[in-house]
């Protein structure tokens, strides 16, 4: 099942769905599992202990972006003061944990950074397009 077609079905939305938003929940899905595996991923490597760091971004950036698609997927009512600032916020901490996860060597990190960056972008234009 589609996330798209889940939004586009909802009584309130009636078919007019924001597709820059709807994308943005789509990828703060992914960007959630994506820095929670690498959180764990991190923890499991030999130099765990020096990636404290690391790992608490990753999982801030998870929670952070679980909030967001969360709560920008809700479309009864409306709270777009809110739902720009979660989107504002999952940028930043898309952008924070993707600087982080770029300066690692390993390809768990690099994934995750690709992916924030990803996410970062599509939480900005949703948040243009509120």
């Amino acid at each position: 099942m589609s996330i798209k077609e889940m939004i586009a079905e909802h009584p309130d939305v009636a078919g007019h769905d924001n597709e820059y938003l709807t994308q943005a929940v789509r990828y703060a899905m992914l960007c959630a599992a994506i820095c929670n595996s690498c959180a764990d991923a991190c923890a499991a490597e030999p130099d765990a202990n020096e990636r404290g760091d690391c790992i608490r971004k990753c999982n801030d950036c998870a929670d952070i972006c679980t909030a967001t698609y969360r709560v920008a997927s809700r479309r009864t009512g409306g709270n777009e003061a809110i739902l720009k600032s979660m989107l504002t916020l999952c940028v930043e901490a898309c952008e924070t944990c993707a600087e982080m996860c770029e300066g690692m060597d390993d390809d768990h990190c690099k994934r995750c950074a690709k992916m924030c960056r990803e996410c970062a972008e599509d939480c900005r234009k949703a948040a243009a397009n509120l």
